[in-house]
């Protein structure tokens, strides 16, 4: 796909910008660009675009992309110079995606909610390496390749960043057990 953007193909590119626009604001609202989201995910694309001559072909789009995410959310939090609170993640988390299905048990729902809001509570507390590589790799479902691409970091070191953030969840949540996401390419 991209060799036919860089062919001069438009709607090469729309389909890419169709394909991860929701992972996109999924990324952008899971490290607090709040309501900039889209705003965020907009920048992001048009630098993508910009960008695609740095693209190293044979590697996937979608970590890249998450990448320049994940600096543009940060540049624009720090620009506006304003911390997003816990409540207002929590918010543009369950606005983004469907946590909870309809037919859900009522109690069930209830206790998932206060499981997530008790999760991105204990995300704040850690370091900001730290609650990158679990939102990459536990919110946004990304494997370990995906998650050492998107972070620019080799694979060893996301493994142990990860496994020091999960310990430290560990010690915050007590009985916390986070959910396998997506395939193991190990």
């Amino acid at each position: 796909m991209i060799a036919r953007v860089r062919a001069g193909e438009p709607e090469a590119y729309a389909y890419l910008v169709r394909a991860h626009t929701g992972i996109a604001l999924r990324a952008a609202r899971a490290l607090g660009a709040g309501a900039d989201a889209e705003d965020v995910v907009q920048q992001a694309f048009f630098k993508a675009y910009c960008s695609l001559g740095r693209f190293r072909d044979g590697t996937a789009f979608r970590p890249w992309l998450l990448s320049i995410v994940a600096n543009e959310t940060r540049n624009t939090v720090r620009a506006a110079g304003r911390r997003q609170t816990l409540a207002d993640r929590e918010a543009a988390l369950v606005g983004s995606d469907p946590l909870i299905r309809e037919s859900a048990d009522p109690a069930v729902a209830a206790l998932e909610t206060e499981r997530r809001v008790a999760l991105l509570g204990a995300l704040e507390e850690l370091s900001e390496e730290h609650r990158l590589v679990v939102t990459y790799r536990y919110l946004l479902e990304m494997d370990e390749p995906e998650t050492a691409q998107a972070l620019g970091w080799p694979r060893g070191t996301v493994k142990s960043r990860l496994n020091r953030a999960l310990r430290k969840l560990e010690r915050l949540l007590p009985g916390f057990q986070p959910r396998e996401g997506g395939d193991e390419h190990e």
